[in-house]
């Protein structure tokens, strides 16, 4: 069966949250998983083992400063053992990101992943949606907030985790899990 991974951080919430709406849509078509990295930036023992056996890698880390968190980089850091082994070669790649503010620098988050996926000779997957950018769209709306490279959500900071990343994000998240499963499946053939 076709295996994916999710390995993500989150500060508040919102991100896991997102997380969770992706694994919902891997789950419908492969064996997902999530890989959530802890406070200190690691992810517990014997796990990054398990993401080598992984066919598709899904990154998540909630904009902050214009970038990752500092917990996913020291993850992306420790990468750098199955780097060196190619461990990572030829599977596919996604991303995922949230921050407060309806832009927030998202951009920069994702394309840290891609570049990350890159330096792994993964093959990364956009989220292959159209925007919802007409007035009659809002934050309920599938791929409201515009992302191609990957799924981007918003949260606004006074908004609880139960409150946000709101209705549209979440299906959006779970969009992006279905196509990373699906072109996974169709890859390991």
């Amino acid at each position: 069966m076709t295996k994916i991974a999710i390995v993500y951080y989150s500060g508040y919430g919102h991100t896991a949250k997102q997380a969770e709406a992706v694994l919902e849509g891997a789950a419908s078509v492969a064996d997902a998983k999530l890989y959530r990295i802890d406070a200190n930036g690691d992810l517990p023992e014997g796990e990054f083992e398990a993401l080598a056996g992984a066919d598709a890698i899904i990154y998540g880390s909630p904009t902050y400063m214009g970038g990752a968190a500092w917990q996913f980089k020291k993850f992306a850091d420790a990468s750098s053992k199955p780097w060196f082994g190619q461990a990572w070669k030829n599977k596919v790649a996604a991303g995922f990101t949230n921050s407060a503010s309806v832009n927030g620098d998202k951009f920069s988050t994702i394309s840290y992943f891609v570049t990350l996926a890159m330096q792994h000779g993964q093959i990364w997957v956009g989220a292959g949606l159209m925007p919802s950018n007409t007035k009659a769209h809002g934050p309920d709306d599938v791929n409201w907030t515009a992302g191609s490279a990957g799924a981007l959500a918003t949260s606004p900071a006074d908004a609880s985790p139960a409150e946000a990343p709101r209705k549209g994000d979440l299906e959006t998240a779970r969009l992006l899990g279905v196509r990373v499963a699906e072109l996974a499946k169709k890859l390991k053939g």
